[in-house]
């Protein structure tokens, strides 16, 4: 074997033979993972829970990491004024509800004494055309009747305005119950607690933020795709999401995408794209089960069209640096 000029022909063939099927597995190691369509971040529906009453809180339990389950009560705020305003609007309800019930009684008393007096002046109008009755006690018997009419009318009226007076006591009591209800502070949506706000003892206005929670058991990663690459996309479509499992391997995740932009925007910036030179891109969503806990929100990762063909391979980023 002749070498070429600056080669060392003492370098014996047996060493250098193994040395170069060793950069040929590499080479092939890099070939065996796809490039990537598609890089992106993961990230979580998450949602903000926030105070739905005003008061001191007086038991809070949301800790961070934890995980709640959907409905479970969570937080307790104070309800002492709530309810000694109660205590007050039912007291003005049973009045109310007291004098509405006499004014129906008064109503149904004067609606009788009209009846007897309405049957008295037409009596007295027979005598007085019989001339058995005078004008006088005409006259009476009129005037008895447009008072007991003149008295029913008031009575509605009043009647009218005690049966409002009731129902605005029973909203009010309503009202107050509600708030009641809103101060014990049931979590909306099972998840993992990421951040809490507010701790026991506290004073919250209604709308303050006390945690934040999210659903990790499915994150979605976002990533962005150039107009060339659109078509490939389509809502169902499985795809396979590569993150790093150390040791130059990634993990092959199965992915579904879930939604995709129809509308284009400006490359974000750091650029997440193949062709990182593209100025318009559309994102894409995609959903990719998280039950072992693996993936956390921020996590880079990419992804390749096409569901997933085994577990793990090698990582060609790594390979292409000479690891």
């Amino acid at each position: 074997m002749r070498c070429q000029k600056g080669c060392n022909s003492n370098f014996p063939l047996a060493l250098v033979l193994p040395v170069a099927l060793a950069a040929a597995s590499v080479v092939v190691g890099c070939r065996a993972a796809p490039q990537p369509d598609a890089y992106g971040n993961f990230e979580a529906t998450e949602v903000i829970v926030s105070a739905q009453t005003a008061g001191q809180i007086q038991r809070f339990s949301p800790v961070e990491g934890a995980t709640i389950a959907q409905g479970a009560e969570v937080a307790l705020i104070d309800t002492t004024q709530l309810a000694l305003q109660r205590k007050q609007l039912v007291a003005q309800q049973d009045a109310a509800r007291a004098r509405a019930t006499q004014a129906t009684h008064q109503l149904l008393v004067l609606q009788v004494q009209r009846d007897v007096s309405r049957r008295a002046l037409d009596r007295t109008q027979r005598l007085q055309a019989q001339q058995a009755a005078t004008a006088q006690q005409l006259d009476q018997a009129e005037r008895d009747y447009r008072v007991l009419v003149a008295q029913i009318l008031a009575a509605q009226s009043q009647s009218r305005s005690v049966r409002l007076d009731a129902a605005a006591s029973s909203a009010g009591v309503a009202q107050v119950d509600e708030r009641i209800a809103k101060s014990r502070v049931l979590n909306p949506t099972g998840g993992t607690v990421l951040t809490t706000y507010a701790r026991a003892g506290e004073v919250v206005q209604a709308g303050a933020p006390l945690y934040r929670i999210a659903n990790l058991d499915t994150l979605v990663l976002r990533a962005y795709v150039s107009e060339v690459q659109l078509a490939s996309f389509r809502v169902g479509q499985l795809v396979t999401v590569h993150v790093d499992q150390g040791g130059g391997k990634l993990l092959a995740l199965p992915g579904k995408v879930s939604w995709v932009s129809s509308t284009s925007e400006f490359t974000p910036t750091p650029v997440q794209t193949r062709d990182e030179r593209t100025e318009l891109v559309y994102a894409v969503k995609i959903l990719v089960p998280n039950r072992d806990g693996l993936l956390k929100i921020g996590m880079p990762a990419d992804l390749t069209l096409g569901a997933p063909q085994g577990r793990s391979v090698p990582d060609a980023r790594d390979s292409a640096r000479g690891t």
